[in-house]
């Protein structure tokens, strides 16, 4: 009977590891691709920052040599990444694919006005200092009308800070989901074990002593969860690469092993606390709690 029961309890122990090792590794890889948006925070707000165009539309009459003189000095401002000429042929071709072919029927000459697109430097993407390039702007002599989505870029810098609390708090409960799955196998683990255990206990056995092999275990599982971990969020990030790479490009990936040793060192400190703990707890229990 006794014998069936260790079986019993192995076997459970050897599901409970697998499972909690395929949790934790599932865990980890969310841990990891969270670092790697975190750690690229800063470039993904400059991408979304500096795609935010402000459109410069020139009065009619303005010539195409002028309207592409101003581009040039427009691209040499300080706040300006890039700054691109659309002429008028381009812009009803644009309004075209908007709106269709038939869109001008009602005028009698293409309505269209030159434009220059500008694209700003990320630290000028904020509300005010876009109203005060806009002020500015306006009181050029070529320049009709300064406009750009202002609802957006207001929505833009708030969603960025919502989403990074967001992650935050995601990372933290998915690390303490990883110390509650470890715990339940590791507590398996000493209650498969308890009568020897109690030996040691008898013997004169300290608690560090008894909590080293549990501990070492535990730290394999981490490296075991974290390896894996680390080749699923690999090949996520080569399948973005490939199938993505205009979101791709805005990240930095000579930070990949700086992230991969983050998950490694976050695998095995949490599964070697979550032993200790447990073991802690679980190994001191009196003698006629050995039964139950």
């Amino acid at each position: 009977m006794a014998r069936k029961e260790k079986t019993i309890i192995n076997r459970r122990l050897v599901q409970s590891y697998l499972s909690s090792t395929i949790s934790i590794s599932l865990v980890l890889y969310l841990v990891g691709i969270a670092c790697f948006v975190g750690f690229n925070a800063k470039g993904v707000s400059n991408y979304f920052k500096e795609n935010t165009v402000v459109s410069v539309i020139l009065k009619s009459g303005t010539t195409e040599e002028k309207a592409l003189q101003f581009e040039k000095e427009l691209s040499e401002k300080e706040f300006v990444k890039t700054a691109e000429y659309i002429s008028k042929e381009r812009g009803y071709q644009e309004m075209k694919d908007l709106l269709g072919d038939n869109f001008l029927d009602v005028f009698e000459v293409n309505p269209i006005p030159i434009s220059i697109d500008l694209n700003l430097n990320a630290e000028y993407c904020s509300s005010d200092s876009l109203a005060m390039i806009k002020e500015s702007l306006s009181k050029m002599s070529l320049v009709k009308e300064v406009t750009y989505q202002e609802s957006l870029v207001e929505m833009l810098n708030a969603n960025l800070n919502k989403i990074g609390i967001v992650m935050s708090i995601a990372i933290i409960l998915l690390l303490f989901i990883s110390f509650v799955l470890i715990g339940n196998t590791v507590r398996l683990n000493v209650y498969a074990k308890r009568f020897t255990i109690h030996t040691m206990r008898l013997v004169g056995a300290k608690k560090n002593f008894i909590r080293k092999p549990f501990v070492k275990q535990a730290a394999m599982q981490g490296v075991v969860a974290a390896l894996v971990a680390i080749i699923l969020l690999g090949a996520t990030l080569l399948y973005a690469k490939k199938h993505a790479s205009a979101i791709f490009a805005m990240f930095d990936s000579s930070l990949l092993l700086v992230i991969f040793a983050v998950v490694m060192l976050v695998g095995i400190l949490i599964c070697m606390i979550a032993a200790w703990y447990v073991v802690g707890k679980v190994a001191y229990l009196s003698k006629d709690d050995l039964y139950y």
